[in-house]
């Protein structure tokens, strides 16, 4: 195997009426910096996790220094990683006080016999575990999402306005992995968690197929649309028509949201049923994309 390939998303929620040039610019800044590693070998959770912390820094989405805090003013967060090549998984839910969820969520699958740590149990894991910590709230978190169908203010209970960032790579030896991050849903009540930690729901990878989701966590949950996706690729359906049916489903229950997917071949696929998704991919034949409304 010598191709390798890799896509990400800056969340679906993107209205049309809203300039998203800083997030285009951003996002293909991320997929030009990965190529390189992914040219010279480098394994595909590495990669995963290191595009992730990048958009997570960046303060553009909503994940890491862009979330938004809770009804009671804090800001929890939420992460995952997959690695398709052994099936080791690591997760925080419900992260406070950390710059980097992703990062915490490695050292869960790194340092732990653990899947997934949350609240006070995960801040203790990962003070001890030497992660940068936020310091001031208020200077460092900057409430991304301003315009978006995630934009805070007017949310009713029930709205479930969301945000997440994630990627899937497919490196040079053909494995597979996923990794995700996000602030919540906007107006979310304190120690709520979403699909994005919840392995099988919002993230996954495995031999054949590597999935992160975004949207409205509670729908994905309930269909566990990552595994759903994975597994439906291990019986033999397309990956796009696959992912399609994923998002069918949840809009079906009324659910709003998208997801991105690589295979072994180095396919993508990307449907969602928002306005827009924010996303860019570096193609097995070498081509970085990036968009965010048109499919």
């Amino acid at each position: 195997m010598s191709r390798f390939a890799l896509i990400l998303h800056g969340g679906a929620g993107a209205r049309r009426s809203r300039d998203y040039a800083a997030e285009i610019v951003h996002m293909r800044e991320v997929v030009e910096a990965m190529r390189p590693q992914l040219a010279d070998g480098a394994a595909a959770l590495d990669v995963a996790v290191e595009a992730v912390e990048r958009l997570e820094a960046s303060g553009l989405y909503v994940a890491g220094r862009g979330a938004s805090p809770n009804t009671a003013g804090i800001h929890e967060l939420d992460a995952a990683l997959m690695d398709g090549a052994t099936g080791r998984a690591g997760a925080v839910a419900a992260l406070v006080g950390f710059r980097s969820p992703v990062r915490a969520a490695r050292a869960v699958m790194d340092r732990t016999p653990h899947v997934l740590l949350a609240g006070e149990g995960a801040a203790r894991f990962a003070e001890g575990a030497g992660l940068a910590p936020v310091g001031d709230p208020d200077a460092w978190f900057t409430r991304a999402g301003q315009g978006e169908d995630n934009h805070p203010p007017g949310v009713t209970a029930g709205a479930l306005q969301h945000g997440t960032v994630g990627c899937c790579v497919l490196d040079r030896d053909g494995r597979l992995a996923a990794a995700t991050s996000t602030g919540g849903v906007f107006g979310k009540l304190p120690g709520r968690v979403g699909d994005t930690p919840l392995v099988a729901a919002g993230t996954w990878a495995d031999g054949r197929v590597a999935v992160s989701c975004t949207g409205q966590g509670e729908f994905f949950i309930r269909t566990a649309a990552a595994a759903r996706l994975g597994f439906e690729v291990e019986s033999g359906r397309p990956l796009g028509e696959a992912a399609r049916g994923v998002i069918n489903r949840i809009g079906a229950m009324g659910g709003d949201g998208g997801l991105i997917a690589l295979d072994r071949d180095g396919n993508r696929a990307d449907p969602f049923n928002s306005q827009g998704m924010k996303r860019a991919w570096l193609s097995a034949d070498g081509e970085v994309s990036v968009r965010v409304f048109e499919g």
